[in-house]
């Protein structure tokens, strides 16, 4: 291990700076990858790395940010040549003094099922570069990542490919999220859950920008925090980049993070060596401010996590197939949306946490899991709770999985505990530990919790903590054993108050086989609440659970003021409920009604079909445009603008909307109605860039909005923007760049268009903001998808 590492978390490691701009200051242009200068101009690389060197850096990044295959495909030179050769010469430059690091950027896909490109195969390509670089490096980088998602990918192929340190780094906007929506606890979480070794931030923002982030980054883990800014936010002068943030301007900001307790330090886009040079004389081996944050019980989804602890989570109990009928049908039959709409049903009801279980003897359970979690995350960002006792089912869930999940269960069986914990381990989840083992489930509370010690005990040889073990003491139906309720709450009494681990249990299982269920079942919760349960595995579409539940938080301080339970049931009032058990489960909603306008919010896709083809037997197509799809692409664009919608999210609503307008178009056929479009679009990711992401997503909604959009793809060419623009007398071009290194070609093309045809240019990508936008030449500026639509309904309608 090089002396850096063992630096990290102690004293203030400095990385090096900026690469794009210092290459295109030294004659990189727009249509060139900085990858192939390893090759092409290695005297320049060598010349930047020894400035970044002698400047005092203690990791040298090797040149090869974007040295995958799919980047690399179409030069004739392969990933193992590239990233051969940036390592080599960053050894050269580095003689010894800096740690070298194998540098892993995004792939410039956006993940399915948002995206085209599929986990398994951006886990191909990560892995590629690892293999091609383990030899010659001595930590892993993984950085720039917009997507937890594709960063889970990359730091799996980095564990399973080398021993290597691994850092992580993510790239927030301006409101902390990232692109698909992830928030900074979410990732922070998901990248040390997965055995990260430093997590932090670069680019995009400038260091004023990321102040209240390094803030916040410092509450949520023990990891070294790693913080690289940008030199600023871009501006043009004279028709070129440039960053404003000058050395010492940089470095006051960087003390601050430093004296903060943040470990490691450096710069992205527009740093240069000398504003390494200062972090290096005044910051470097300066003892790092010591931080004890507590171990916390969390789970998360994409977007957020949810802590135990605080209030009794809710975990939906009906993704499961056991004594639902329905439920088995659909499973046998392969209709996961219905599964999805229960998902969605049970988190409009108040469910933290979903539990997945697709267990029927007769089905591949490890390939429905697979599906299952995929299809359950496409529409709702609710964390998901693996329920499965078959471990290759486990192993493809936690794999795939986009966050840090939970799952159901291990138990004090020697074969469990040495099946499962290993992979809890290497997937960073959290787990149901049940207290039986090889004798069943004991008779007294002391056997079950000897049990829980046993299993926590267990967890840690695996180096899982305990915060990570929750105890399910199992609720045994009391009409088999009038002491089976006893036992089982002070069995979690024990647990939670003497041990300090959090609880679970499936509540319903007390009732089996009495009449009314629902009032022993609603009862024991609130007992088991008042004894310390930290969660229960319910149905949240119970009226008298969710009852019992708002009740008990109101009356234990939880729910201040009692909004919560004032919101739920203000404007109802009391009745006889003479109904049975099976009605009240149904009870709020039923996860088959539902509407084309909210099959498109919730983004159901086919059950969007299949409603516009019923509609449209007694329904105008227009009046279904107007009355259903416009409307619920307006909500779930107006949520999305609001930060209470994210990206994937909008991606699948689109993809419901254009499902039905799909059934509009071939209804309109038949009759031999032509669809009338609202305008035509250029959209165009410039030359030498093939990031699409932003221009495809952009593409999908204006599509949903009634425009013709004109794809030109990824690395177009100046000319060809304007000559199409030209031809078809296009009104509005969308352009979209991602890389510093490929703005310029932004402003080139603008500055053709201007001189050959009258149109409007909006322009979107991450290396860009309002003012940088203005000053290269473009009419606006679209912070994300949704602007850019916004912004071409207003030009078409004649307010622009």
């Amino acid at each position: 291990m090089h002396p850096v590492i063992g630096r990290f978390g102690k004293s203030v490691v400095i990385v090096d700076g900026g690469m794009g701009t210092l290459l295109q200051a030294n004659g990189l242009m727009g249509g060139e990858l900085p990858e192939l200068w390893n090759l092409t101009h290695p005297e320049v690389l060598l010349k930047i790395q020894s400035d970044y060197v002698n400047a005092g850096c203690d990791i040298l990044t090797a040149n090869m940010f974007g040295a995958n295959r799919l980047k690399l495909e179409k030069t004739g030179h392969t990933v193992q040549e590239v990233v051969s050769q940036a390592l080599k010469l960053a050894h050269t430059a580095s003689g010894g003094k800096a740690a070298v690091a194998l540098d892993i950027g995004p792939s410039g896909k956006l993940l399915k099922p948002f995206g085209d490109l599929a986990f398994d195969d951006a886990y191909e390509l990560f892995k590629e570069e690892i293999i091609a670089g383990r030899d010659n490096a001595d930590l892993v980088i993984i950085e720039t990542m917009s997507d937890a998602y594709e960063a889970k990918a990359a730091l799996l192929a980095a564990k399973e490919n080398c021993d290597l340190p691994v850092v992580v780094t993510f790239t927030f906007d301006s409101t902390g999220k990232l692109l698909t929506g992830s928030n900074i606890p979410a990732a922070l979480l998901l990248a040390e859950s997965l055995g990260a070794d430093a997590v932090g931030i670069n680019c995009s923002l400038g260091p004023e920008q990321m102040e209240s982030f390094v803030d916040e980054m410092l509450t949520l883990t023990n990891l070294p925090i790693v913080i690289n800014p940008n030199a600023g936010l871009p501006v043009s002068v004279n028709g070129e980049t440039s960053y404003p943030v000058g050395p010492e301007e940089f470095y006051a900001y960087m003390e601050r993070f430093a004296e903060k307790g943040a470990a490691i330090l450096g710069g992205c886009c527009g740093t240069t060596p000398e504003h390494i040079r200062l972090l290096a004389e005044r910051l470097k081996n300066k003892p790092v401010k010591e931080r004890h944050i507590e171990k916390k019980t969390v789970v998360s989804s994409y977007t957020h996590t949810v802590t135990f602890g605080a209030r009794p989570i809710l975990i939906g109990e009906r993704i499961n197939p056991t004594g639902k009928p329905r439920l088995k049908q659909a499973l046998r039959e392969g209709d996961l949306e219905y599964l999805c709409r229960e998902g969605i049903a049970q988190t409009e009801h108040g469910a933290d946490i979903l539990d997945v279980n697709v267990g029927l003897p007769e089905l591949d359970e490890p390939a429905v899991m697979e599906r299952a979690i995929i299809n359950l995350q496409s529409v709702t960002n609710t964390p998901l709770q693996i329920d499965t006792s078959n471990v290759e089912a486990m192993e493809r869930a936690l794999r795939i999985y986009n966050g840090k999940p939970l799952v159901n269960s291990v138990n004090g069986k020697e074969e469990s505990l040495h099946t499962v914990l290993p992979l809890v381990k290497k997937y960073g989840a959290a787990v149901v530990a049940l207290t039986l083992d090889e004798k069943g489930i004991p008779a007294s509370a002391a056997e079950r919790v000897a049990i829980a010690e046993k299993i926590l005990k267990t967890a840690e040889s695996y180096g899982i903590d305990r915060s990570d073990v929750i105890i399910d003491t199992l609720a045994m139906t009391v009409s088999t054993g009038a002491d089976n309720a006893i036992i089982t709450l002070e069995a979690l009494d024990t647990i939670r108050h003497k041990l300090g681990v959090h609880t679970v249990l499936g509540v319903s299982n007390i009732s089996f086989g009495l009449p009314r269920r629902e009032l022993v079942t609603s009862t024991f919760f609130a007992m088991a609440m008042q004894r310390g349960l930290s969660s229960g595995i319910i149905n949240p579409l119970s009226d008298e659970l969710m009852k019992a539940y708002r009740s008990f938080c109101a009356l234990m301080g939880i729910d201040v003021g009692c909004k919560a339970y004032i919101e739920a049931y203000a404007n109802t009032t009391a009745a006889p409920d003479v109904r049975t058990g099976a009605a009240q489960q149904s009870a709020g909603g039923s996860a088959e009604s539902v509407s084309l306008h909210r099959a498109i919010v919730k983004g159901l896709r086919e059950q969007a079909g299949q409603l516009t083809d019923e509609m449209l037997k007694t329904t105008p197509p227009l009046e279904i445009i107007n009355g259903e799809l416009i409307p619920a692409l307006d909500e779930v664009g107006q949520g999305f603008e609001k930060n209470t919608v994210f990206l994937p999210q909008l991606l699948m609503s689109a993809d419901a909307a254009k499902e039905a307008f799909e059934r509009i178009k071939q209804n309109l056929a038949k009759k031999g109605i032509q669809e009338e479009k609202k305008g035509t679009i250029i959209l165009a990711t410039v030359k030498g860039d093939i990031h699409d992401i932003g221009k495809n997503i952009v593409k999908v909604l204006l599509e949903n909005y009634g425009f013709d959009v004109l794809d030109l793809g990824k690395d177009v060419p100046p000319e060809i923007i304007v000559q199409t623009a030209i031809e078809k007398n296009v009104r509005l071009v969308g352009l979209s760049a991602l890389m510093t290194t490929t703005v310029e070609s932004m402003a080139e093309t603008i500055r053709q268009l201007r001189k050959a045809h009258d149109c409007k240019v909006m322009v979107g990508g991450a290396v860009l903001n309002p003012e940088y936008a203005k000053e290269i030449g473009a009419d606006f500026y679209s912070k994300d998808a949704m602007g850019s639509v916004r912004y071409a309904e207003k030009l078409f309608n004649g307010e622009v």
